[in-house]
């Protein structure tokens, strides 16, 4: 399970360093081999290969009114690989989707990460922690 934030800067050509603390678990669930897509909250996803394909399924099922989310998630879809030095390259077709340009966020989300313009981050998550918290939440114990 993946989990937690970091600060990260995209190099010259457009690829990112995986935390060290991350590298091992993608090595071993998926020999270093990712997918990376798009998501309509402006961020993108990275799955490493198996859950992609767990994800890719959901999707693919989807019934005929939702094309346009498998268009969003499946066309989208680029395959990516870890260099020998924990990178990834995001290709610019996905960089300009997610906004991103220097300082993103990598973000452990259980199964998958998400990727996130750093200050689009921020903004997003001041606007959440201000609009207070859903009903879904309410209810639950810290």
């Amino acid at each position: 399970m993946f989990q937690g934030a970091s600060a990260l800067s995209l190099d010259a050509k457009g690829r990112i360093s995986i935390p060290a603390r991350h590298r091992d678990a993608l090595q071993l669930k998926s020999e270093g081999r990712a997918t990376l897509t798009k998501h309509p909250d402006g961020c993108l996803l990275l799955f490493p290969r198996p859950e992609w394909e767990t994800f890719r399924a959901k999707i693919a099922s989807l019934p005929m009114d939702a094309h346009w989310w498998r268009r969003i998630f499946l066309g989208n879809a680029m395959d990516v690989d870890m260099d020998g030095a924990g990178r990834m390259l995001i290709a610019p077709e996905l960089r300009a989707a997610g906004g991103l340009e220097k300082n993103v966020m990598l973000l452990g989300m259980g199964s998958h990460f998400e990727i996130w313009d750093a200050a689009t981050y921020s903004d997003k998550e001041q606007a959440a922690m201000v609009s207070g918290m859903p009903e879904a939440l309410k209810q639950f114990s810290f």
